[in-house]
């Protein structure tokens, strides 16, 4: 069993000492990070607890096998669900005489799908060649399609251009034949 395996098993059985080391490792990440992004110390420990759950639900019903360390894939969950969170405060309208109605079961589902979407998309990323992983990257990051023809030393914009337009083209190709694709479009 790799190390991933068996602190999620850990995790996963309720381990209070793989429990203490995420909170010890992971915590002060997600804490940092949900303070520099509209956070309170509330929501970083809310983000955690639901992070976890999410992936202990998923590991305990089909499994889940982690390619990178357990640690960043937390991190990552609970990333992507405080972005998810910023994005619902922002569509929110506060109205004092209606009363809002939230689901939890509804939203964690939700989570989840996004999770096993975004895992999806890296695997296929990783699957490209360096160069496109390199393009797609800087792309990603809204580098200047100048600063990306000096730094990978290419002829011109439209060159970069039309090597991203094909690499993505490729990404998209790969993710659509995918099996998982299909059954998570579906959900």
């Amino acid at each position: 069993m790799s190390d991933n395996e068996s602190l999620l098993n850990d995790v996963a059985n309720g381990d209070k000492i793989a429990l203490q080391r995420l909170y010890t490792v992971v915590f002060p990440k997600i804490h940092s990070f949900v303070l520099k992004n509209k956070g309170k110390q509330e929501d970083a420990e809310d983000v955690f607890q639901k992070a976890l759950m999410q992936i202990i639900a998923r590991y305990k019903v089909k499994g889940l096998s982690i390619e990178s360390s357990f640690e960043a894939f937390l991190f990552t969950a609970c990333r992507n669900l405080w972005r998810r969170e910023l994005n619902k405060r922002k569509k929110v309208v506060t109205n004092q005489e209606v009363v809002e109605l939230y689901n939890e079961a509804e939203d964690m589902t939700a989570a989840t799908l996004e999770q096993e979407k975004w895992e999806l998309f890296q695997e296929k990323l990783l699957e490209l060649s360096e160069n496109c992983k390199t393009l797609l990257k800087l792309f990603f990051k809204k580098t200047p399609y100048k600063d990306i023809v000096k730094q990978l030393r290419y002829n011109s914009d439209n060159v970069v251009r039309q090597r991203i337009f094909n690499c993505k083209s490729q990404l998209t190709k790969m993710i659509t034949n995918d099996v998982r694709f299909k059954h998570l479009k579906e959900l």
